[in-house]
């Protein structure tokens, strides 16, 4: 038979295979899943540690539906090479796999494409910077244990004492208290716990009324005109007054007073005490002599469609700059307390941007991002991002010491305080035990801070740590 010949029978059997076939192939879009709402995390598989360069990730889902087939897909690379992976019976599954060395830091987004049925979403798997330790060498460091859950820390440099708050655990919280300690040898010296809060009206697992617990302290700052510590109560929508040298209450705000009240500054200059309310556009103010609320600071983003969220606070009492960081629209407000003006400024590089310091000598402004990794150096007065620095992983908060000018920042993931000068250099990089929480400067070259416990027994959490310069 010869070419055509074929040719010509290759047609007529194509023609009887038409016919018998269906009029159209199996379409790629198949059905597709509905109310499909899964939750979906990527995380390091040695539990608690941040994700680095060749380290080992997890990412897990929940929610999905059974017999699902799943595709990870980073770009055009399949993760999972092997083949589909199958979620069980309860609507999960997880896959470890292996970041090659060379992977870039950021959030690093991962496909998750499913089939029978149909649906994908991302997850971002964050590559935090790993900084190495230096420059311990250059401090005189001291640490010792306190309590379960350290939150906030405050030096008062007039009586020797420095304050720490505490809480364990979520509602109903059971324990915290206000500790005070010796400044030099860091024994307590007075301790104080906050009284049961009201009934929420919220049910409880039972059915019954839900168990409000304490009015448990997280934010703290001090009056030294009036010797009294302020405090936020966060779970309660709340904050307190006590007295710092007799340890004891001296006003407790009702409930709903403060929207998950996070940092308190007291500005004795002006009579004055700020609290960040968190989830909202709001810093509360109270009178400080007469403990009444006032008329709060609001503060409008310049974000199309965003919300400002009140995260941290830094007051400079004599030109009366209040900074605040707002983490969802990743923007940054200069309060001018005399003038009565509120500037906002946006964070190019910034994600959920939660800790903030301010140099009122060159008018810096310091913001560390708990997503970013990074600590931003801001000038003030026109918002221009003057330095990008990656210090760890999970930049919770940062405060800046005036006498050595340099920044600190407590590097929650990495267990770090990173210490960046003004010209955005590393100049120390600290251990700093478990999950570093919160630290202060306090204006004499001291920088304070705490930090959290991993667990029951990690010995280098609930930690107090003093932070001076070499002699």
């Amino acid at each position: 038979m010869t070419f055509l010949s074929r040719l010509r029978a290759g047609a007529s059997a194509l023609v009887l295979m038409s016919i018998a076939a269906p009029l159209y192939a199996e379409s790629v879009y198949t059905p597709v899943a509905k109310d499909f709402a899964p939750v979906i995390r990527a995380a390091s598989a040695q539990e608690g540690a941040p994700v680095y360069a060749g380290s080992n990730v997890v990412i897990t889902g929940e929610r999905l539906v059974p017999g699902q087939e799943l595709t990870l897909m980073r770009g055009a690379t399949v993760l999972n090479a092997e083949g589909p992976i199958v979620v069980d019976a309860e609507g999960r599954f997880r896959f470890e796999l292996t970041l090659d060395a060379a992977a870039a830091t950021g959030q690093q987004p991962v496909v998750v494409l499913a089939e029978k049925p149909a649906a994908a979403q991302v997850v971002n798997v964050k590559i935090s910077p790993k900084v190495a330790l230096s420059g311990a060498e250059k401090f005189d460091i001291t640490s010792g244990p306190v309590a379960n859950g350290l939150y906030q820390v405050i030096h008062n440099e007039k009586t020797g004492s420095v304050y720490v708050t505490s809480a364990v655990g979520r509602l109903p919280v059971k324990v915290s208290e206000v500790t005070r300690l010796d400044a030099e040898s860091l024994k307590v010296t007075g301790q104080v716990s906050p009284p049961e809060a009201p009934p929420s009206g919220r049910s409880g697992p039972d059915g019954g009324a839900a168990d409000p617990g304490l009015f448990a302290v997280y934010g703290l700052d001090i009056d030294r005109t009036h010797d009294r510590l302020w405090v936020s109560n966060t779970r309660q929508d709340s904050i307190a007054v006590y007295d710092a040298k007799e340890m004891a209450l001296v006003k407790q705000f009702e409930p709903g007073t403060v929207s998950h009240g996070r940092d308190v500054v007291v500005d004795e200059t002006r009579g004055r005490a700020y609290v960040a309310a968190t989830r909202t556009n709001r810093i509360e103010v109270f009178d400080t002599k007469t403990l009444e609320k006032l008329e709060p600071i609001e503060i409008t983003t310049s974000r199309r469609g965003g919300q400002w969220s009140s995260m941290a606070l830094d007051l400079d009492e004599a030109s009366g700059i209040l900074v605040n960081v707002s983490m969802s629209s990743n923007e940054v407000a200069v309060v001018d307390l005399n003038a009565g003006s509120v500037k906002v400024l946006p964070l190019s590089g910034a994600l959920a941007a939660s800790g903030v310091a301010y140099d009122p000598q060159e008018k810096l402004i310091f913001v560390a991002s708990q997503q970013s990794d990074n600590l931003l150096i801001v000038s003030a007065e026109d918002g221009t991002i003057l330095h990008d620095v990656p210090v760890g992983a999970q930049p919770l908060n940062v405060t800046f010491e005036p006498v050595s000018r340099q920044a600190f920042v407590a590097n929650r993931g990495s267990g770090t305080i990173t210490v960046v000068n003004t010209k955005g250099e590393i100049t120390a990089n600290l251990d700093a035990g478990s999950r570093p929480n919160q630290l202060r400067a306090d204006g004499l070259g001291t920088v304070w801070a705490v930090n959290k416990s991993l667990g029951q027994d990690d010995d280098r959490g609930n930690m107090i740590w003093r932070i001076r310069p070499s002699k």
